[in-house]
């Protein structure tokens, strides 16, 4: 594994990636207004980068995309990978350990999530404060690497409570609604049946989706400081569920890229 990250680390280097001080993942629907904000763009397929997986969804653009907003570095993913996609935790999580070695600061994550919480509504924005792992595996499963951070790390604050208060404070001058709640990361890539959503949402979870929640934990081994917003792309009311499509998950992710493009990017320019 270490040997994976040093060459893909070095691999990126040599094709002018120099000290990147943010790292973002921009999840399902999201990427294309925060991208083109983006100035002096070097732009890297993941298939050309060594032992990155390919995203295998569509609607992932699949590009490492490095270049200066609101004068910070910035190394973004332009789509991400998943469990269900068929790759194994590691492989999930290696641009994060990637992204670390280059010299990141600090890791912004989105995503595309169903809301189960009533008192809010699809196209609004949740900052994750909290998660709960149902996923069947964990990327830190495994020996040990030392170098990398310790054999059980603490998640008491998985998501950085600096980022989070300041995400809040920006949210609040700009007038964005943006919700607090606790996110929980499913396999997938089926939606969820009725029982399914009164389950999830008994156990403490307000939004659910597929992915963040290994990238978070690899993050917190190395110590890297991170937040994560999530697009409520649908409400998953069980006594209401109608039948959804991808197509309108993405629609909604779209049209609430404007606000959260808004937060990230004035977040990334307060950063020190």
């Amino acid at each position: 594994m270490l040997d994976k990250i040093t060459e893909a680390s070095t691999f990126l280097r040599e094709k002018g990636i120099a000290n990147p001080e943010v790292g973002i993942i921009l999840g399902t629907g999201l990427g294309n207004l925060f991208v083109k904000q983006i100035e002096n763009a070097l732009e890297i397929d993941y298939h050309d980068i060594p032992y990155f997986p390919v995203s295998t969804v569509e609607f992932h653009k699949g590009k490492l995309i490095y270049g200066t907003m609101r004068g910070k570095k910035i190394l973004a993913m332009q789509g991400r990978f998943h469990y269900y996609e068929g790759y194994n935790m590691q492989q999930i999580t290696l641009p994060v350990r990637v992204m670390k070695m280059l010299g990141v600061k600090y890791l912004l994550v989105s995503n595309a999530a169903g809301n189960m919480n009533m008192k809010w509504k699809k196209g609004e924005l949740m900052l994750i404060d909290d998660h709960i792992n149902l996923q069947p595996d964990n990327p830190l499963r495994g020996q040990n690497i030392d170098e990398l951070g310790p054999r059980f790390p603490d998640m008491s604050q998985p998501y950085s409570k600096t980022l989070n208060n300041l995400l809040l404070k920006i949210a609040g001058e700009r007038k964005i609604k943006l919700n607090v709640g606790v996110y929980v990361a499913v396999m997938g890539p089926n939606l969820e049946t009725r029982a399914e959503y009164r389950f999830l949402h008994r156990i403490g979870a307000d939004a659910v989706g597929m992915s963040t929640v290994p990238e978070i934990l690899v993050a917190n081994h190395m110590g890297l400081p991170c937040c994560a917003i999530s697009v409520l792309t649908d409400d998953c009311d069980p006594d209401n569920l109608k039948p959804l499509n991808i197509a309108e998950i993405i629609e909604t992710a779209t049209k609430s890229e404007t606000k959260l493009t808004e937060l990230y990017a004035e977040l990334i320019a307060r950063l020190k």
